[in-house]
């Protein structure tokens, strides 16, 4: 493109874009508009920019010129700043600035520079002119109404299959060159593409899974959720630990095992967790797919909880030896009399620990341990007769206050209402009568 052919802007257009601007715009800051119009036979589209002067007049000018043939944009009295947004001088249109002094990237000339740069987003005035050009006709730029029209044609010009795509009602794939040089080239792709085109139409779909279900004959959702889930895994630094396990295609089949299995990343990644600290050969497929992941979650993590605990207990020998003088002390306070449940005393701090570990909540850290030794609280476990062994409600009382401070199950939750009953109409009042016995015998 030369300059020294760049022609005013209309009377018509410089109309019908200050019209468009007292109808859409705020009339606050720097706005942007574009038209169509020829410069020696190209199709170019003009970026003017508008902004007030005072309180009735409006100022507009010719900022930038994109053309579909040019490799380069001229661009005129505006700025780049590199983080999506532009500045404009307006000296010449009379706004004062320091010193009476205009800015730098206001000169009035016109310069080249690359073409992705100074293409500020603008609603283009007359969008239908580019369709009136002979080479543009059936380009189906009105129907595809894309971001930037010119850089549409641009790619219509390469790949005149665009026409084919945005007429099938995929236009969203207008962009990829990966989809538009497969179209060109492979005709079973095109009628690949009419086959599946209500699904591609009403679902998102990546291009790459959009190419690789054309080429596996896999279903388009699944290989969307892999490449989602995929997604979700290499964002969630926790989710390491899998990563590291399951490289490339094995992630499919990783993907494949939970949903049959019913479980989902986050507890799988306990499983792995509890395997590695029990040293198991997680290169084996039984290890790493056991059929029946519930049971074999559960054995590993009632395994890892048990060897964490003893670990513990080695390494805190004389906590252990206190917790144990003092739950010897208060174990009068369990109860297994006239009901579906029974109520124990943790006798160690690796108690604690499986029982946190199993019912995945915090009394096996924060310091519960060092509550009991200080003879501030006690934890109890509530148990149902039939399955004494397997933990099922945590609670915890204060030997200050003789109230239960906390009640919880399973990740936190609130037990059932007949737990409740239970452990605040039962076995509390028996465990408050028990203390003051024992609290008489010491006196005695």
């Amino acid at each position: 493109m030369n300059a020294n052919y760049i022609k005013p802007i209309p009377k018509k257009i410089e109309k019908r874009i200050l019209a468009y601007d007292a109808q859409h715009a705020d009339n606050k800051g720097l706005r942007f508009y574009a038209y169509l119009t020829t410069i020696r036979r190209e199709l170019v589209k003009i970026t003017v920019a508008v902004r007030n002067k005072g309180k009735r007049e409006r100022l507009i000018k010719q900022v930038s010129i994109h053309g579909v043939y040019a490799d380069q944009c001229l661009v005129r009295d505006i700025e780049y700043n590199y983080m999506g947004g532009y500045r404009v001088g307006w000296f010449a249109e009379g706004i004062k600035y320091p010193y009476n002094l205009p800015p730098y990237y206001n000169d009035g000339k016109w310069y080249a520079v690359e073409y992705k740069y100074f293409n500020p987003w603008a609603p283009v005035i007359n969008p239908k002119f580019a369709v009136t050009l002979p080479q543009f006709r059936y380009s189906a730029v009105d129907i595809q109404d894309p971001p930037c029209i010119v850089t549409y044609l641009r790619a219509y010009l390469k790949y005149p299959q665009l026409e084919y795509l945005v007429k099938a009602g995929l236009g969203k794939f207008a962009d990829s060159k990966l989809i538009l040089e497969k179209i060109g080239q492979d005709k079973s792709f095109r009628r690949w593409l009419m086959a599946n085109r209500e699904e591609l139409i009403h679902h998102y779909y990546y291009v790459d899974v959009v190419l690789r279900a054309y080429r596996t004959g896999k279903p388009l959702a699944t290989l969307q959720a892999y490449r989602e889930a995929k997604i979700k895994l290499s964002h969630d630094k926790q989710l390491n630990p899998i990563c590291k396990l399951f490289k490339g295609t094995e992630r499919e089949q990783f993907f494949d095992y939970i949903a049959a299995q019913g479980t989902n990343a986050n507890t799988y990644l306990d499983y792995l967790k509890a395997c590695l600290y029990l040293s198991i050969d997680m290169s084996l497929p039984k290890n790493r797919f056991p059929h029946d992941f519930k049971y074999w979650h559960d054995m590993r993590i009632d395994q890892y909880a048990t060897a964490r605990a003893e670990a513990d207990r080695k390494a805190k020998q004389e906590l252990y030896d206190k917790f144990a003088r003092i739950a010897e002390k208060y174990l009068p306070l369990e109860h297994d009399k006239r009901s579906a449940f029974i109520c124990i005393i943790a006798r160690s701090p690796a108690d604690l620990i499986r029982e946190g570990e199993m019912l995945n909540h915090c009394v096996g850290r924060m310091n519960y341990d060092m509550r009991v030794i200080r003879e501030q609280s006690l934890i109890f476990f509530i148990r149902t007769k039939q399955h004494p062994d397997t933990p099922f409600v945590t609670v915890e009382y204060s030997l200050q206050s003789h109230k239960v401070l906390q009640c919880y199950g399973e990740h936190d939750h609130r037990p059932s209402d007949d737990v409740l009953h239970y452990v605040n109409k039962v076995w509390l009042p028996y465990a408050n009568k028990t203390l003051k016995k024992l609290a008489a015998q010491e006196a005695a």
